[in-house]
């Protein structure tokens, strides 16, 4: 008999091959009904599946509702691809995860790529088979007979991502009824029919290569949304309706801020109008830094082959990075541009290597510590063209980039003063936030005592800031550290619910000794400083991304491009629109003016759709009384002010936080 513990510490006797179904439905009818799926020492398995040892066994319900929805989201993925099987049939079958709000499945079409104009019959046929209450079977199938399956029905894909998974890993299949079939690890639902029909929508159609590399096919990729029930399906619908109200791209265009093409792909090219909002947060954070004791460096945007090496990104990162040969091409006939003797340099992904050649110069003290370089630092990183995505994802960035060198017991304090810091700087710009913990990945340099004390130390750090709470989210996440240092991660809440990671502070002593850096101690020896990688807005790229569909363009008066502009109603008023303007602009206001021929109806609606904060609307009247008539964004009616009245509040409300 199997011992099966449960989480009030009872324990069961059952025979071998008992699944938790049967000891759900042995506990009570409503607990069988509700039982979805099951935690078998920790592992998440499907509800059917025999237990084989003495385990501890915690059943799974829609309650426990991170677990549900990847159950779910995992289900439609094999819903989708079975529907679409059935309605283009010699249709290869590649991958279908769940995502973050959903699923998607890649496929090898017969003839023609899927397109948006499919989905809604593949959504039916979807339906139907969550009707059909089809049971989802697991069974275990030899290599041999698994790839031979797939050979013969003309499933190449599944055949090569087959024949390639490691020699003596269990091969799983699960079973759609009788008819249909996929290879996946599992876990499932127990049948099609625990799925509501009402909780998914598929979304969109993509191209996508197999297995991410341009070489290889292209494949179309279907994608879906998918929840617990209809009520959570259409709040997110509703708030992917929002998100592209707010869609960056979208907002950046209309507000004339920047864009991307092909000529320079993942850079950006900023417009006037967007790089003031960028000079802003450049100087804002400027004044943060230098008022926290940091000094500003700038350093090469190359470096050689030898450099990288050394620091460990070559092996780690060299499929990321743009390699530069270091000699003269040639030009002089059809020989190759580059010969085989080319010694190689790259473009610079991060900063942290160039930031310890600095601190390597000269003789440093325990005294001189901590010192604490900054740098607003261009960075270039080869993402593949299809992950590009607006100012979040891109080739070329600049991150408001720092590294503290200090000692071992200067650590937990300079991690506190940090939180410190990023806490004041994110509520500036209204955001709320939670903190994590990433911790040692699998592959990673140093020793384990190393890694256990730079994680204890961030630890002690966040408490000692007081974060380590319910309130921020607190939250430890094993394996997801970088691969010299465990990392503080910073998530960010947005108007509209969305999280966001940006600002991370890494606590590394690999670096150090990799290259070479230390200071004279107080006992005369020298010793390694431990080097904290830090940033706050991370890369300003995807924070004014992200700062656009956060205030949905509609920025706090210190950051908007525009702050006011002065229309005329009348063409008599245009000297006086001028000099109102002229008087702003002393003020330090970023003001302009619309002096066109065009009613004040359509010049208000227009500079509402620009997200302009503030309109001073002026006729004959405002002229001859010294008068504007103010009108707010997003407020009803207007204010009738002196023009001294109108400045001095705007001169207040165009303040940045930090200097209120």
């Amino acid at each position: 008999m199997l011992k099966i513990t449960l989480p009030d510490g009872s324990v069961r006797e059952v025979a071998p091959g008992t699944t938790p179904a049967d000891i759900a439905a042995a506990i009570g009818p409503g607990l069988a009904k509700a039982a979805i799926a099951a935690r078998v020492d920790g592992e998440l398995r499907d509800i059917t599946r025999p237990l084989e040892q003495d385990s501890h066994l915690a059943l799974v319900t829609s309650r426990d509702e991170a677990d549900a929805l990847e159950l779910a989201r995992h289900d439609f993925a094999h819903v989708l691809a079975e529907a679409v099987q059935a309605l283009f049939p010699g249709t290869q079958i590649t991958f279908g995860p769940s995502t973050d709000d959903g699923f998607y499945y890649d496929f090898a079409p017969k003839d023609r790529p899927f397109t948006e104009e499919d989905l809604p019959g593949i959504e039916a046929k979807m339906r139907e088979i969550i009707a059909a209450n089809k049971p989802l079977r697991r069974e275990v199938w030899k290599r041999e007979e698994l790839i031979a399956r797939w050979k013969a029905e003309g499933e190449t894909f599944k055949a090569e991502w087959a024949a390639e998974l490691p020699e003596g890993e269990e091969l799983t299949v699960y079973w759609s009824g009788d008819e249909w079939l996929d290879m996946c690890r599992g876990p499932h639902l127990a049948s099609t029919g625990r799925l509501d029909p009402a909780a998914f929508k598929l979304t969109r159609v993509s191209g996508a290569y197999w297995r991410g590399d341009q070489k290889n096919a292209m494949l179309s990729r279907v994608y879906g949304t998918g929840w617990l029930n209809k009520k959570q399906l259409e709040a997110h619908l509703h708030k992917l309706e929002e998100a592209g109200k707010r869609d960056h791209r979208k907002l950046g265009a209309e507000m004339d801020l920047f864009h991307l093409q092909q000529e320079a792909h993942g850079s950006v090219f900023w417009h006037p109008k967007g790089y003031l909002i960028w000079r802003e947060l450049e100087a804002y954070m400027r004044r943060a830094i230098d008022a926290a004791g940091y000094r500003e460096v700038k350093t090469p945007q190359v470096m050689d082959a030898r450099q990288w090496e050394q620091s460990g990104h070559w092996g780690k990162y060299r499929e990321n990075m743009f390699v530069i040969p270091d000699e003269v091409p040639n030009v002089a006939d059809e020989g190759p541009l580059v010969s085989d003797d080319a010694d190689w340099m790259a473009l610079k992904p991060m900063n942290c290597p160039a930031h310890v050649l600095i601190f390597r110069q000269g003789i440093k003290s325990y005294r001189d510590l901590p010192l604490r370089f900054y740098e607003n630092g261009c960075c270039h990183r080869n993402e593949p063209h299809g992950a590009l995505h607006g100012l979040m994802r891109v080739r070329q960035f600049t991150q408001d980039d720092a590294h503290i060198f200090c000692r071992e017991d200067q650590i937990v304090e300079e991690v506190r003063a940090f939180c410190a810091l990023a806490d004041r700087i994110y509520k500036d710009f209204g955001f709320t936030y939670s903190i994590k913990l990433a911790l040692r990945p699998d592959k990673r340099f140093g020793t384990e005592e190393m890694w256990d004390k730079a994680e204890e130390e961030l630890r002690n750090a966040v408490a000692a800031a007081g974060l380590n709470t319910p309130e921020y989210g607190w939250e430890e996440l094993p394996g997801e550290g970088a691969f010299y240092a465990p990392k503080l991660e910073w998530h960010l809440t947005d108007a509209i619910g969305r999280t966001w990671q940006v600002g991370t502070i890494q606590s590394d002593r690999v670096l150090p000794e990799r290259l070479d850096a230390s200071y004279v101690a107080e006992d005369g020896e020298r010793h390694r400083p431990v080097m904290l990688h830090r940033a706050i807005f991370g890369s300003y790229e995807r924070f004014i991304g992200i700062l656009i569909e956060h205030y949905a363009g509609k920025f706090p008066l210190w950051l908007a491009p525009v702050q006011a502009v002065v229309a005329t109603i009348v063409s008599d008023a245009d000297d006086y629109a001028q000099a109102v303007a002229d008087r702003l602009r002393a003020a330090g206001i970023r003001a302009e003016t619309d002096l066109r021929n065009e009613k004040i109806n359509y010049k208000v609606r227009e500079h509402s759709l620009a997200k302009v904060p503030n309109l001073l609307v002026v006729g004959r009247r405002e002229a001859d009384e010294g008068t504007v008539a103010l009108r707010a964004l997003g407020k009803e009616g207007q204010s009738v002010l002196s023009v001294d009245e109108v400045i001095e509040r705007l001169a207040k409300e165009a303040r940045a936080p930090d200097m209120s």
